[in-house]
């Protein structure tokens, strides 16, 4: 068995393991924890495949964003799990169906695999000589479809913004900035002296 093959059942080992044990973990930190396993061995199969530059962006954005802001907001938030699990076991039943539906479809996929001809050479992409993955990547994107990427990322900016509008709520109780005022504020009503003798208050 070569280096390579032992790494990829490694890795292929720890994914399996970090995505079981993140279902079915008791304590919600422990599976934020196997959640991490999980995508740091996806990122490492994505190495041996030759994709470093998905692999690097599953660590920067899952390992190093998500993943952390899932493990500070289940330690900050004060959730009683205890109860959520307790209304999650009423749905146990309709879980198990979804489950074995998976597992049918799982079976039925792997039943018809066939290897395809062509699959070695598509797989083997020819890039121009000299360009690593990542580089012949961002002349990909950048190049051929750049007007592609430049829309996906307004679509992105128009649903932040949609969401963040939906969303927010404004409060009669809460002391908010006012920018324009600040602005055109005169100087001369901003600010007034007074003439405090010793001894006396304001």
């Amino acid at each position: 068995m070569t280096i390579v093959a032992l790494a990829f059942y490694l890795f292929a080992i720890c994914a399996i393991a970090g995505g079981l044990f993140t279902v079915i973990s008791r304590n919600p930190v422990h599976s934020v924890l196997w959640l991490i396993l999980a995508f740091l061995s996806s990122a490492g199969l994505f190495v041996l495949l030759g994709a470093e530059f998905v692999a690097m962006l599953l660590i920067i954005v899952y390992v190093g964003a998500v993943a952390v802001l899932f493990l500070f907001v289940v330690m900050m938030l004060d959730v009683d799990f205890a109860k959520l699990k307790a209304e999650m076991a009423q749905y146990m039943p309709l879980a198990l169906l979804i489950g074995v539906v998976l597992l049918m479809q799982f079976a039925i996929a792997f039943g018809a695999w066939e290897t395809s001809t062509g699959a070695q050479a598509a797989r083997a992409a020819p890039t121009p000589e000299g360009v690593e993955n990542t580089a012949a990547l961002g002349l990909l994107i950048y190049d051929q479809y750049f007007l592609v990427f430049q829309l996906s990322g307004l679509i992105l900016m128009v649903a932040m913004v949609g969401a963040i509008v939906l969303t927010l709520r404004h409060r009669s109780d809460v002391k908010r900035q006012n920018v324009l005022q600040q602005m055109y504020r005169d100087p001369d009503k901003a600010m007034e002296l007074r003439d405090v003798k010793p001894g006396q208050g304001l």
